[in-house]
């Protein structure tokens, strides 16, 4: 899969959700992890529940602040909120390069945060999920729908036709030779 992704959590005050964050985001192969304005010391309680050590990892970020919050060049900041105006995330077409930003558990993003994303999705859920939990799925729609699988199978337990391999085609200076040939070719029989 091409680009590259971060995910991470504003005004987070639960370790363990960051810490289950986290390990999903090293999962699903994240390029960093992130904090803004973080209400605890994730430094000694994180690896309560990310067995996986994705700070040795994943490169992981602690801004104090939206203000102070930096991302690579050309990466697209995508919100994730229950919003009315946000496009339901099976509708969204995820940037090659992105960070998610979650807001904070009983909670939401700040204004502040909001007006810094270039998108905001949605979970079609009936209320919220945990932040966590709606991060692993974020990054798992990211997955499926960057990623190359196979097709579905058109009825349950169907079979599952393998991926062709990829074709690459011939250098362009090659096809352009090529067609140079036919043309001179078809410009001889012409004549």
């Amino acid at each position: 899969m091409r680009g590259y992704f971060g995910i991470g959590v504003e005004g987070i005050s639960k370790a363990i959700n960051a810490g289950n964050l986290f390990r999903s985001a090293h999962a699903f192969g994240a390029s960093f992890t992130f904090t803004v304005d973080s209400k605890v010391d994730l430094e000694s309680d994180l690896r309560k529940s990310d067995t996986s050590d994705s700070p040795g990892q994943v490169p992981y970020y602690s801004f104090d602040s939206v203000e102070s919050m930096l991302l690579p060049d050309r990466c697209a900041l995508v919100g994730i909120e229950l919003m009315e105006d946000a496009v339901d995330l099976p509708s969204f077409r995820h940037p090659r390069a992105a960070a998610y930003v979650l807001g904070m558990e009983r909670g939401s993003l700040s204004p502040e945060m909001v007006a810094c994303c270039d998108h905001i999705v949605k979970i079609p859920t009936r209320f919220c999920l945990n932040l966590a939990t709606a991060g692993a799925v974020v990054m798992y729609d990211r997955q499926i729908s960057l990623g190359r699988f196979a097709d579905r199978p058109v009825v349950p337990g169907g079979t599952v036709e393998p991926l062709p391999p990829p074709v690459f085609g011939a250098p362009v200076w090659k096809r352009k030779e090529a067609r140079r040939a036919r043309r001179l070719q078809e410009a001889k029989s012409g004549s």
